[in-house]
C-alpha cells in the first residue's frame, strides 16, 4: 500500500483542507497507516499532479488562502483498482512473539503478566476500531 491510497481512503468521504485531512487521517486510517502531516502535504501535491485530486482555492480574509482537496473520478478509479488487487501479508516485528520464543527463561508468571498486558491493549484497540466503524460505516455509499 502506498500513502496515496491511505489518503484517498480518508479523503473519499468529502473534501477538506490539508490540515483537516491530517486530522481526519489520524482519527481514521491513521490507526492502520502512519504518516506525518508533512508527508501528507507532499503526497497531496503529487496526487494532484497525477489527477487523483482536485484542489479548490478558498480565499480567506486576514489569513492565507487554503486549498480544499477532493477526490476526482480518476482518484476513485485508482482507489477501486488498488482495492481490487490482492493484499500481501505485511511483515511485522512483534516483541511479544520474540519474548514468547525465549520465554522459558523466565518464570511463567512473568510471561502471563505480559500476555495480559498485551490482551488489554488489544481490547482497547478493538474498542477504538469499533468506534471508527460506527462513525464511518453507516454513512458510506457504495
Amino acid at each position: 500500500m502506498a500513502l496515496s491510497h491511505a489518503i484517498l481512503s480518508a479523503l473519499v468521504e468529502g473534501s477538506c483542507s490539508g490540515y483537516d485531512l491530517a486530522k481526519r487521517f489520524t482519527s481514521s486510517v491513521g490507526y492502520f497507516w502512519s504518516a506525518t502531516q508533512q508527508q501528507i502535504y507532499r503526497e497531496l501535491i503529487k496526487m494532484e499532479e497525477q489527477g487523483w485530486l482536485q484542489a479548490e482555492i478558498v480565499r480567506q480574509d486576514g489569513r492565507p488562502d487554503k486549498k480544499l482537496f477532493s477526490v476526482t473520478a480518476a482518484g476513485k478509479d485508482e482507489l477501486r483498482r488498488w482495492i481490487a488487487q490482492p493484499s500481501e501479508v505485511s511483515a511485522h516485528k512483534d516483541d511479544l512473539l520474540v519474548k514468547l520464543f525465549a520465554g522459558y527463561l523466565v518464570p511463567r508468571n512473568v510471561m502471563l503478566k505480559d500476555l495480559q498486558h498485551h490482551r488489554t491493549q488489544h481490547e482497547e484497540r478493538l474498542s477504538t476500531y469499533q468506534a471508527i466503524a460506527q462513525k464511518f460505516s453507516p454513512t458510506r455509499k457504495h
